[in-house]
């Protein structure tokens, strides 16, 4: 069985797994389309990482079905791995070896011959930016060099799906930025990308469609522009930087009502949504002014994966990237 041309690179329906009484999968839903990007968002313990490995036959689901290029992931397993590539939450490369040895023992492993995989893994080290590290060993490369060299090891057999657990976990603002690249161009060249992720930043840099997991089944799916429509509004913010007047400030910016207004204690920065944009930002800032409260950082935007993600759960994400926000009532 070989994939058609409009079916789903990837689909799953109605995953379920358990492990003894812990409920991990409850029914997920999944499809991606030839040569996009679906993103997989979530909290730890959502259930991303055991659809990843249900997807990659690492594990059996409960029930459930899925396929992967076309084939059953329970009937046709090792048709699945023929055309997946995987990449999981921590770089698996022998520290031991070099660059180059790294990949040339996947491709090995992969049944090709010594010049292919030779050949293989220095179009790898090229196109990953990994030429002039080629020959030293990989546990001298920073974080974002080990991820890439990982993210080209599963590339060898040139898959037409690639699996990316949290590719970017650990990794400083530059080895993020350089994963981010080496994923635009695999799309780019046609390869689906099923990428799980807590940082809401990163699905929306990548993402062509997004499916939001928690509890260990899909609550929300759609593209971030959909996903953002649903929160709705303009997000109105502005930092009081004397704290005496965050508390008058507060009262302002609440009687606009009828959200509720979110404070960030340790920048001093007020958000809050507002279903009349520009109107209750001249509003506001009238007022303000009128009761001598200084003001700087002024903002009116769209609604955020952020927002999106704690309408959807009730609780803001906690990948640990932004400072916590608290209720108006908390402003001292």
């Amino acid at each position: 069985m070989t994939q058609r041309h409009n079916e789903p690179a990837i689909r799953a329906e109605g995953l379920t797994k358990s492990f003894g009484d812990k409920q991990a999968l409850t029914g997920v839903d999944l499809e991606a389309a030839p040569g996009t990007v679906l993103g997989v968002l979530g909290p730890n313990g959502a259930g991303k990482t055991t659809t990843v490995r249900v997807l990659s036959t690492l594990l059996r689901a409960d029930s459930g079905q899925a396929w992967v290029a076309g084939h059953d992931v329970h009937r046709e397993p090792e048709n699945v791995r023929r055309h997946l590539g995987l990449s999981g939450q921590y770089a698996a490369v022998d520290e031991k070896l070099t660059g180059r040895e790294n990949l040339y023992l996947v491709a090995r492993l992969y049944g090709m011959g010594r010049h292919a995989a030779r050949r293989r893994a220095a179009q790898l080290l090229d196109s990953f930016n990994l030429q002039e590290a080629a020959d030293r060993r990989s546990g001298t490369y920073s974080g974002g060099m080990r991820r890439r060299l990982d993210l080209a090891g599963a590339l060898v057999a040139r898959p037409a799906v690639v699996v990316l657990d949290e590719p970017t976990t650990g990794l400083d603002p530059r080895g993020r930025a350089d994963t981010w690249a080496s994923i635009q161009e695999l799309v780019a060249a046609g390869t689906t990308v099923l990428l799980t992720t807590q940082y809401l930043e990163e699905a929306d840099q990548l993402a062509d469609t997004i499916a939001v997991i928690e509890g260990g089944r899909v609550i929300a799916r759609g593209t971030a522009a959909q996903l953002k429509a649903r929160v709705g509004g303009e997000r109105l913010s502005l930092t009081v930087p004397e704290p005496h007047l965050r508390t008058p400030a507060a009262e302002i910016l609440g009687a606009l009502g009828p959200h509720v207004p979110v404070f960030d204690a340790r920048t001093g920065r007020f958000t809050v949504t507002t279903d009349h944009g520009a109107e209750s930002l001249e509003y506001a800032l009238g007022c303000l002014r009128t009761a001598s409260i200084a003001v700087r950082d002024v903002g009116l935007a769209p609604p955020t994966l952020d927002d999106v993600f704690l309408a959807l759960t009730g609780r803001p994400q906690t990948a640990g990237e932004g400072a916590a926000v608290q209720p108006m009532e908390g402003v001292r």
